[in-house]
Parts: C-alpha cells; sequence; structure tokens
C-alpha cells in the first residue's frame, strides 16, 4: 500500500470516528410500542428515495411499500411505528421482537434464510458503483485495482465486490450516507451498492453534479420483506406484493420516489423467492 492511501486511510478513520462519536451507533433511537395495538416496521433512515428520516417525517420506496403492506394487514398510517434498521443489524432487531418486518433494501440471501423469513421479493435491483463525477474509474475493471471502495458494515455489496475484484482497498461503514460524503469528498474513490441505492444518493441536491453511475450492474438483489422465522403472515404478504404491482400501485411508488430511473424491467416484477417457512 502506498503512503498517499496509507494517509487517506487514515483520514477516513478519523471521519468515522468523528461520526460515531458525535451520533453513538446508527442502531435506531426510535423503538417499537410492542403494545400490539399498531406495527412496528424496520426501515433505512439515510437512503434518499428509499428510506429517509426527514424531521419527523419517512419517505421513500420502502417506506411507501411497508405502508401500503401495513394497510393490507388491516393498518392504518397512523399504527405504524418507524425503526431504524442498519444493514448488520436487521436480522437481530426481528430475532428479538424489536420489529414486526423489515423493508429496507434488505437482499434475499441463503445465509440470511436460516434466520429469518422473506416475503417477496417485491423489487431487483443490482450492484453497481458511484464515483466522483471527475473520476476516471468506468465500471467493474482493472481500473478499480488498488482503489478506495467504500460500502457498509454486513451487506452483500462489501462482499460481493471483495469476491468480484481482489485488489481493491475495501472500506466498511456503518451507513451509506457516510460512503457517499467520503467520495464527494475525495476521501475514498468509489461508493459501491444497489444502484437504485446509488441513484437515490446522486439525485441529492447536494451531490447534483458531483457524483455519478457508472459501469453495468454486476449482480441481481431481490430486495425481500425481512419477518420474524416462520411468521404466518409471509404468504399473506406475498400475495399483497404481486396485488401492488398487478394494479399499477408499484410502478407508481418507484415514479414517486425515483423520478425516471431506469430500473431493469426484465427482472420486475420479480417472481417469488423468498422463504414463508
Amino acid at each position: 500500500m502506498s503512503t498517499t492511501t496509507t494517509l487517506r486511510l487514515v483520514a477516513a478513520g478519523s471521519i468515522a470516528a468523528l461520526a460515531l462519536t458525535a451520533c453513538g451507533s446508527d442502531g435506531g433511537s426510535e423503538s417499537g410500542s410492542g403494545d400490539g395495538d399498531g406495527i412496528t416496521i424496520g426501515i433505512k433512515f439515510d437512503q434518499p428515495g428509499l428510506g429517509l428520516k426527514d424531521g419527523d417525517t419517512y419517505k421513500g420506496m420502502d417506506v411507501d411499500v411497508a405502508t401500503a403492506i401495513a394497510e393490507k394487514l388491516g393498518y392504518d398510517a397512523n399504527q405504524i411505528t418507524w425503526q431504524e434498521a442498519p444493514s448488520p443489524q436487521r436480522e437481530q432487531l426481528l430475532k428479538t421482537g424489536q420489529v414486526d418486518m423489515v423493508v429496507a433494501t434488505y437482499s434475499i440471501t441463503d445465509k440470511r434464510k436460516e434466520e429469518v423469513s422473506f416475503a417477496g421479493p417485491y423489487f431487483v435491483a443490482g450492484q453497481s458503483l458511484l464515483v466522483a463525477a471527475d473520476s476516471d474509474i468506468t465500471g467493474l475493471n482493472d481500473t478499480l485495482d488498488g482503489k478506495l471502495v467504500c460500502s457498509v458494515t454486513g451487506s452483500t455489496s462489501a462482499q460481493q465486490i471483495k469476491d468480484a475484484v481482489p485488489g481493491v482497498e475495501l472500506q466498511e461503514y456503518e451507513t451509506y450516507s457516510q460512503c457517499a460524503d467520503l467520495v464527494a469528498n475525495g476521501t475514498l474513490d468509489v461508493l459501491t451498492t444497489d444502484d437504485v441505492i446509488l441513484a437515490g444518493y446522486a439525485n441529492q441536491a447536494a451531490y447534483q453534479g458531483k457524483l455519478k453511475l457508472v459501469g453495468d450492474t454486476f449482480s441481481e438483489e431481490k430486495y425481500g420483506i425481512g419477518l420474524p422465522k416462520g411468521s404466518d403472515q409471509c404468504e399473506d404478504i406475498n400475495g399483497y406484493i404481486k396485488e401492488l404491482w398487478d394494479d399499477g400501485t408499484m410502478e407508481q411508488i418507484i415514479a414517486d420516489n425515483l423520478g425516471d430511473f431506469d430500473y431493469n424491467k426484465e427482472l420486475n416484477p420479480p417472481e417469488a423467492g423468498g422463504n414463508c417457512t
């Protein structure tokens, strides 16, 4: 590793330490009511276009999907308690009963199926790369060798970029927002995760003209609705997801939150691929 790379890693580590000192853990400060009269749903709080906490308001594609599913289960919007669900904590939140479901760009994987149940998927995304607007990185190729690549601890994206390009210098942070800031200011070279997440950041006012998506997608990320293992609501939710696509609600949700984002219409609407057992 070069001296320049070492200095940049030290700087990045210092920024992360300051962020954790100022904010504490991203484990979510708003726990569910657990009183049986409502439903507690885990979402991301920092993903523009998908799950974003803005004051007392929650918005994004995942928020709208979760709200629609909750209503089909018999809960009004005012009966929903939103709980932050960072990537490394999603299984634990479900297993300990802190949330009733998780709708948080939660990719269905065999490993996760061992711990929780999944309804869905309700959307299929693909991993991609977000870089600075003036970057010479063009995609998943030799331009990534030796670059400082950022992703989130516990995410499928982190493991997949290590498998795809062993020469990258992977940096793992608690949230994608930390990664986006570090790429925008030049501390790190790349943020990698699903294209739909990256599009949300690139379209944020703070980053417009500073960040760009590059290259083709190189994975299929099947977003499922995480549920406690063996949930008796799982099959019903599968049916509700199909209804959202059949009646056009899902397409409207995507348009409302992601504008003209060109999602993969060959993979969406998705085929069922969760585990309700």
